[in-house]
């Protein structure tokens, strides 16, 4: 259930926010968490569940680390949200007035 993962890393709004901004660049942490205004420490928390859940990746650049979001992390979300529509979901939808 690694999609529970993803769902719960998400949840958070500030990952979203950090999440959304690396989708477009690679970022390192001091870069983040000015966009943020937040201290360093608090952005590696938020990070280290990003990578954990599988949507960030990480690469050392000399003394700096830089991330980006890694789409592949997703991938069992969006296993599980087609298996939903693909369990009739949609169906419900029909049925509502």
């Amino acid at each position: 259930m690694a999609y529970a993962t993803v769902l719960t890393a998400l949840a958070d709004p500030t990952r979203r926010g950090l999440f959304e901004r690396m989708r477009h660049r690679a970022c390192t942490v001091g870069e983040l968490a000015t966009f943020a205004k937040l201290r360093q420490p608090t952005v590696s928390q938020h990070l280290r569940v990003l990578r954990g859940a599988g949507l960030v990746t990480d690469r050392r650049d000399g003394p700096r680390r830089s991330y980006r979001a890694y789409s592949a992390g997703m991938a069992e979300l969006w296993q599980y949200l087609a298996s939903l529509r693909e369990a009739g979901l949609g169906s419900l939808a029909a049925a509502e007035p």
